[in-house]
């Protein structure tokens, strides 16, 4: 029988949150289940789907928490780090894949329907990891290609995340390539670099 009163709603939805993450941890996304989590907090599928709305919704919620997760890991390794900032924002990125794999893959590997738009609110808070390395990039351009830094960091993160996937599934070292982070970051200057030296010619 479920424990439907046991709990608010506010403290169901959290308990749903923390054992969905905690699941998605363990199995990653493709043996993820709803009605595994139902049965691990006592409550019955519908009271999930009740408070969060759909099974898609559910996953798009566990992944937002990771990308919030995420933003924390690189703000813990920025605050930590010595003046080479840009290369510790790759660093992280590799990093917290590395040492949370399941949930990192999970983002990826979920996809809404095709009828259905990420909630404003989910975006926002996902937004946080984005924010991290534009600000970052914003801080080495020069003052006239700050503007820049919000569509620069996402071709960035675009390349980075490349780099840390092939390094992840194996295709690196089919590649024979043994430094996949120092290559990354490598790219990483090297856009930052044509960028400045647009910005001295112009």
């Amino acid at each position: 029988m479920g424990r439907r009163s046991d709990h608010s709603r506010a403290e169901l939805e959290a308990l749903i949150l923390e054992e969905g993450h905690r699941l998605m941890a363990e199995v990653g996304f493709a043996r993820f289940s709803a009605r595994e989590i139902a049965k691990r907090i006592g409550y019955t599928v519908g009271t999930l789907y009740n408070v969060f709305g759909s099974y898609d919704l559910l996953v798009a919620t566990i992944n937002t928490h990771t990308f919030e997760q995420w933003a924390s890991h690189l703000e813990d390794r920025l605050a930590a780090s010595s003046a080479d900032r840009i290369g510790t924002l790759v660093e992280g990125y590799f990093s917290f894949a590395v040492s949370h794999y399941n949930v990192w893959t999970a983002i990826y590997d979920h996809r809404l329907p095709a009828d259905m738009a990420m909630p404003e609110a989910l975006a926002i808070r996902r937004g946080t990891l984005t924010d991290v390395v534009t600000r970052e990039i914003a801080a080495v351009l020069p003052e006239n290609r700050k503007g820049e830094a919000p569509r620069l960091a996402r071709s960035l993160i675009a390349t980075v995340h490349g780099h840390c996937t092939f390094a992840l599934n194996g295709s690196f070292a089919l590649l024979g390539e043994t430094e996949p982070l120092e290559l990354a970051t490598a790219r990483v200057r090297e856009s930052l670099a044509a960028v400045m030296g647009m910005a001295e010619a112009s």
